[in-house]
């Protein structure tokens, strides 16, 4: 286990879930930037504070050590993921925080109401970021320290400029291990109100070609979303080639984004049971609304963010559609998507199938040969394959963190 060693203690963290494997860490050197800041300026040792994108709790880990022994108010972390929020919570309980050290927020909950420190750190989607700013800017005021975190890859113009135009006044810091500080002076508050609504969720119309009935259907995608302003080209190419004629089916939409791969069948397949999940806020939200708008409240559908299908009943589901993730924020991995294979195998009713969609490049057909001993291509073109692996009785599951047993 990785440990992070800060002026306020040395705290053990890691990802979640946990894997011994895993040989990403739970901190990069942006938040070793900002705690190292934080205590040498004093800042946020008293006071409201807010965390925004802490991605696994390394911050709020450590503030919440440094406040509890300063006798500080209130810490409050705000997050779109699950596995982050999981991942805090776990390395809050094995720092020995108090159970109410930190409120842990969604970003789907009411902000505070006050902020008098604002910690950010930068996520992957400027979309996200806007959201969220916004959101804020009622709860800061002309005396709020707002400090934000990057890596400098993460940190473009486009970046300080959201900081600037929605807060106040932006500058960086210089650069220390590839990473940088963003320091913002908030504006007065009409200066704040002037920065306009919030464009957040948006709304658009698919196209008139978009396959699998959904032509010309209105969606909605919360901020964050992947793909938030069109229809992907791998979930069209995926569209094109759901399986059919599924009847009664129960049907789990895995890393349903904002769930027109589900909504499709259900439009297709009027007595399938669908579940959506994701480890996104924002896309459950999303997957939710779109589901209800179009096809209907009376129409049987669970929505659930959670950690995959880990909370799913064993050989509950007869099929799993997926087009898993390759990137944990800025790292390309395959972890994800094992993890996900593997919990579609467990979810799965023997006959079950998992249907993915992936680039080409990936090799997904190993790692579900691997997990399922089956693999059949169902469709291809130059850059995106379709997968269809099969539950058998004699293929043993594989780990939870999508490993096959004997695999090394």
């Amino acid at each position: 286990m990785n440990r992070l060693t800060t002026s306020w203690g040395t705290f053990p963290l890691t990802r979640f879930p946990a894997d011994p494997r895993d040989p990403l860490r739970a901190w990069d050197a942006a938040d070793e930037y900002l705690l190292n800041h934080l205590a040498e300026s004093g800042t946020g040792l008293s006071g409201a504070v807010a965390v925004v994108g802490d991605r696994w709790g390394a911050l709020v880990t450590a503030l919440a050590a440094a406040r509890t022994a300063a006798g500080a108010g209130q810490l409050t972390q705000i997050s779109d993921s699950y596995l982050g929020r999981s991942a805090t919570a776990a390395n809050l309980a094995r720092s020995g925080a108090a159970p109410d050290a930190v409120t842990l927020l969604t970003t789907q909950d009411p902000p505070p109401e006050r902020v008098d420190v604002l910690l950010v750190r930068v996520p992957k989607s400027l979309a996200l970021l806007e959201d969220q700013l916004h959101r804020l800017a009622p709860a800061v005021h002309e005396d709020t320290v707002i400090v934000g975190t990057g890596m400098v890859k993460e940190i473009h113009t486009s970046t300080l400029e959201l900081f600037e135009r929605i807060l106040g006044p932006t500058r960086t810091s210089l650069a220390v291990k590839k990473a940088r500080l963003i320091h913002t002076t908030p504006g007065a508050a009409a200066e704040r109100r002037a920065a306009g609504a919030n464009p957040w969720p948006l709304r658009y119309a698919l196209p008139g070609d978009a396959p699998a009935g959904l032509a010309g259907r209105t969606v909605v995608n919360q901020a964050g979303v992947f793909c938030a302003d069109r229809l992907d080209i791998g979930t069209r190419f995926f569209l094109k080639h759901l399986p059919a004629g599924i009847g009664r089916a129960r049907v789990a939409d895995l890393g349903c984004g904002n769930g027109v791969v589900g909504l499709a069948v259900a439009l297709a397949e009027p007595e399938a049971e669908l579940l959506f999940t994701d480890e996104s806020y924002q896309a459950v939200a999303s997957a939710e609304e779109n589901f209800r708008t179009h096809a209907g409240d009376g129409r049987k559908a669970e929505f659930t963010v959670g950690d995959g299908l880990a909370d799913v009943a064993p050989e509950s589901v007869d099929l799993v559609l997926n087009n898993p993730p390759f990137h944990s924020h800025q790292a390309t991995t395959d972890h994800t998507a094992r993890r996900m294979f593997a919990d579609a195998r467990r979810a799965l009713r023997p006959g079950g199938e998992l249907w993915v969609v992936g680039n080409r490049h990936l090799g997904y057909h190993v790692t579900l040969r691997r997990i399922f001993g089956n693999s059949e291509l169902v469709a291809s073109d130059p850059k995106f394959v379709v997968l269809k692996a099969v539950k058998t009785a004699g293929k043993r599951t594989g780990k939870r963190t999508g490993e096959p047993d004997g695999a090394r």
